[in-house]
């Protein structure tokens, strides 16, 4: 009898330790999961900038030429930075 109770224990024992590995596991795969899913976000919103870029970019090269284009894009992004400056101030 007192056999069998040390058989269960050592038996749940190996139990908790298998679940234990499998759970460090798991968070271990799952802090890794949303480290690449915050450099994806981020790289997602550099390539909206880009877009946003590359839009406006062309909008502005059917009216003029390429570093008139350039100029007006630079100006416009200055204003922007001030007009968001403000805000924060």
């Amino acid at each position: 009898m007192l056999e069998d109770i040390w058989s269960d224990i050592l038996t749940l024992i190996s139990l908790y330790e298998k679940t234990k590995g499998e759970y460090d596991a798991a968070s271990e795969k799952l802090r890794h999961s949303e480290a690449l899913n915050d450099e994806y976000g981020k790289q997602i919103v550099e390539l909206e900038k880009q877009i946003d870029s590359l839009k406006l970019k062309t909008a502005f090269l059917s009216t003029s030429g390429d570093e008139e284009a350039k100029e007006k894009i630079d100006r416009l992004i200055r204003e922007i930075d001030k007009c968001i400056a403000i805000l924060e101030g």
